[in-house]
C-alpha cells in the first residue's frame, strides 16, 4: 500500500473489487451486443447452457440472487425467444427455465466470448484460474459469515 492512510480508497480491497468487476462487465459490454445480451442475461444463459431445465430458484442460488431479481431477466430472455418457461405440473409454485433452440444457438458464440475476454485480461491462463480461485474462496468466506 502506498498510501499508509488505512481509509484511503486505493487501500480499499473493496474498491478493488468492485472497480475490477466493472471493468468486467464493461469488457463483456461489446462482446454481448451482437448476441442481444445484457451481462445479467448472459450469466444465466451460461447457467443453462451448462445444466437445461433448472428451476428458477437454482439459478437465482448459483447467482447468488433471489429469485424475484431474475424475473424480470428471465422475462426478457423468453421474449426474446432464448427460454421459455415451464411450470411443473406437481407443483405449479415451481417454474422450470428451458433454452429454446434460438438459446441453444447462441452457446458457440458464448465459447467465442470466453476466448476474446481471456485474450482481454492479458494474464496468464494459470494466474487467471488462481485468482478465480481465491475469489471463490473469498465469496464463500464472505456468505459464512453473514448467514
Amino acid at each position: 500500500m502506498a498510501n499508509q492512510n488505512p481509509l484511503a480508497l486505493d487501500n480499499q480491497l473493496c474498491f478493488s473489487l468492485y472497480s475490477a468487476s466493472l471493468a468486467m462487465t464493461q469488457t463483456y459490454k461489446p462482446l454481448l451486443d451482437p448476441l442481444g445480451l445484457t451481462y445479467p442475461q448472459y450469466l444465466v444463459m451460461l447457467i443453462l447452457w451448462e445444466q437445461d431445465g433448472l428451476q428458477l430458484q437454482e439459478i437465482g442460488r448459483r447467482l447468488g440472487q433471489k429469485s424475484g431479481a431474475l424475473t424480470p431477466v428471465i422475462k426478457r430472455l423468453e421474449a426474446e425467444g432464448r427460454v421459455q418457461r415451464v411450470r411443473d405440473s406437481s407443483d405449479i409454485r415451481a417454474l422450470s427455465i428451458q433454452l429454446t433452440p434460438a438459446g441453444n444457438m447462441l452457446r458457440e458464440q458464448g465459447l467465442e466470448i470466453q476466448q476474446c475476454l481471456l485474450e482481454a485480461c492479458a494474464i496468464d491462463i494459470t494466474e487467471l484460474i488462481e485468482l478465480k480461485e481465491k475469489l471463490d474462496t473469498l465469496r464463500k468466506n464472505l456468505h459464512a459469515n453473514t448467514d
